[in-house]
């Protein structure tokens, strides 16, 4: 009985092991991964709401540590040399989400790129510039902006490529 037992705790902490190294290897925070929404196989988690801000939206995953719910957003390219601006707002949104919805607001997020991850601090200067940002889109209304095509790759890659009528070629 007590080797029985020694071999159960022993097969235990391999366990927590080999999903620590995971979360290592995949680029994720510590901490337990409470939401994800990078599996199809899965249902849709339930969206995040702000309702200050009529603002809705899902991070790929919310990891808890301790009582601090972090938001990381997947990227499948390489990082760049600085994260662009549109994906720091981006998790931005998601920290202010994350806030909102769970009543503690996030020290950080996390952009997770192919070759490593970036953690991206959420001060008042970012959630402002996330604000700013919103305050302009909703000046647009329903004129959506036009397409930027500084890189006809990006164009080339497009998902709306096929309906788009300012696309390259």
């Amino acid at each position: 009985m007590p080797l029985l037992i020694l071999s159960l705790l022993l097969a235990g902490l391999l366990l927590l092991w080999l999903s620590r190294r995971q979360l290592e290897v995949a680029g994720l925070p510590r901490g337990r991964v409470i939401s994800l929404d990078t599996l199809e196989l899965t249902s849709p988690e339930r969206a995040l709401y702000d309702p200050e801000l009529d603002l809705v939206g899902r991070p790929d995953y919310l990891v808890k540590r301790g009582s601090e719910v972090l938001p990381v957003e997947i990227k499948s390219s390489a990082a760049p040399v600085q994260p662009h601006a549109s994906h720091v707002l981006q998790l931005a949104a998601y920290c202010r989400l994350v806030s909102a919805s769970f009543g503690s607001r996030p020290r950080q997020g996390v952009l997770k790129y192919e070759d490593r991850s970036v953690a991206v601090n959420y001060n008042r200067r970012l959630e402002a510039a996330l604000l700013d940002q919103l305050a302009e889109m909703r000046r647009w209304g329903n004129r959506a902006p036009d397409r930027s095509h500084a890189s006809p790759e990006r164009c080339r890659a497009c998902g709306h490529r096929d309906i788009c009528d300012q696309r390259l070629m």
